[in-house]
């Protein structure tokens, strides 16, 4: 019976899963990946297969009237696991963390002390902790000694220098692990172990821009993460799908002072109801923003556009300078027509692009004759998780 592992990522209504098995050669290969969608409402299992054998299932797409909580989701996605891909042997369960704190800068076996201090972090990311530990339990609970491995979006930029995780608060605040972190690690992880191995090496100096419906940038020196646009929480830097990025801590005091607004109602609006989504009343997804012939529509692309070029500009100061500019997630991956407008306004750091080259989505959309290089790569979180899995469990 051949071997595989599970990486799982829980978010607030979802369960996106991925299968991995090894080669001869030791190699990870993915089988499938699938998600789970709609927990808590009416919801939907969906898998894509990631290989071309066989001996393993077809897409599907699923319609569940009855998915309450995450533990019904792991049980019903081992379940199908099971039947559909009985030959092999689940040898451990990697999970994506979104934070960790000040406690965790690598990857961790799970145990009782460490959910002990990841319930601890809840606080620290209230909306993405209590899922990632629900789906632990549930785990646990249903398969007690299969081996689970805790992957943190926060370790990468561990390496930041204190100067980039400060705020300039009292710093008795500090202590309470109030601080710049970033996020989207796992994302830069990646990205950066492909630099190694698709172009020789990591430049010097890098700005990696990881867009989606969350969105962020990482300054990478020599492959450390130095500086990144989020900050204590997944809210900081890019203006985002339906998250504001930064904004002046002003208009919420206004909204409390003048508007009455409490905690809860502050929340939605810079969580749910800002980004994209705010400025164009219309959606959260870019692809809708760009077909659409909406004014606001218009204005919300071009405000994603300028933040976005201006903080790339804070990171090429932090770096003194920039080498390569390499575009990943949803937007980074798939919109030729943001990568064209975003390296248009950075024309003045000697960026050429090749029109031909950014419209076929090549690995390299930079002219030859461009100052930076600028790279398109498709990012692979799961990946990472998985890899660090296999390697702690050696």
């Amino acid at each position: 019976m051949s071997e595989a592992l599970l990486t799982l990522n829980a978010g607030s209504s979802s369960l996106k899963f991925a299968v991995f098995t090894r080669s001869e050669g030791g190699e990870l290969l993915a089988l499938l990946q699938g998600q789970l969608a709609g927990i808590g409402h009416e919801a939907e299992f969906s898998t894509d297969s990631l290989s071309n054998s066989d001996n393993h299932p077809a897409p599907v797409k699923i319609r569940l009237s009855d998915m309450p909580d995450h533990a019904t989701a792991i049980q019903y996605t081992l379940a199908w696991l099971n039947q559909h891909l009985g030959g092999l042997k689940l040898i451990a369960a990697g999970h994506r963390i979104v934070h960790g704190g000040q406690y965790f800068t690598e990857p961790q076996r799970i145990d009782a002390a460490v959910i002990q201090q990841l319930e601890q972090l809840i606080p620290l990311a209230p909306h993405h902790q209590p899922h990632h530990l629900s789906a632990i339990k549930a785990l646990a609970e249903q398969q007690p000694d299969l081996p689970q491995v805790a992957c943190f979006d926060t370790a990468f930029h561990s390496t930041q220098p204190d100067v980039a995780t400060r705020l300039p608060i009292p710093q008795h605040y500090a202590e309470q692990g109030i601080r710049r972190y970033g996020f989207h690690g796992l994302s830069y992880e990646y990205i950066t172990r492909q630099l190694q191995q698709e172009a020789g090496g990591v430049a010097e100096k890098v700005v990696i821009a990881h867009l989606g419906n969350g969105a962020s940038l990482c300054a990478l020196h020599n492959g450390r993460s130095i500086a990144t646009s989020m900050g204590f929480s997944t809210l900081d830097g890019l203006m985002m799908g339906s998250r504001c990025g930064t904004l002046d801590p002003g208009v919420i005091l206004h909204w409390m002072q003048s508007d009455g607004l409490n905690a809860d109602d502050i929340t939605d609006i810079l969580y749910n109801q800002s980004g994209l989504k705010g400025i164009s009343g219309l959606s959260t997804d870019m692809r809708v923003l760009l077909n659409s012939e909406e004014p606001a529509a218009s204005a919300a692309v071009e405000q994603f556009c300028y933040t976005l070029v201006r903080q790339i500009g804070s990171h090429v100061a932090a770096l003194q300078g920039i080498n390569m500019l390499v575009f990943t997630g949803g937007i980074g991956e798939h919109s030729a027509i943001i990568r064209q407008r975003v390296c248009e306004q950075l024309a003045w750091l000697g960026i050429q692009l090749d029109t031909a080259a950014n419209d076929k989505h090549d690995t390299v959309i930079s002219a030859r004759n461009s100052l930076v290089t600028v790279r398109v790569i498709p990012t692979n979180e799961e990946q990472i998780i998985a890899r660090h899995t296999l390697e702690l469990l050696a």
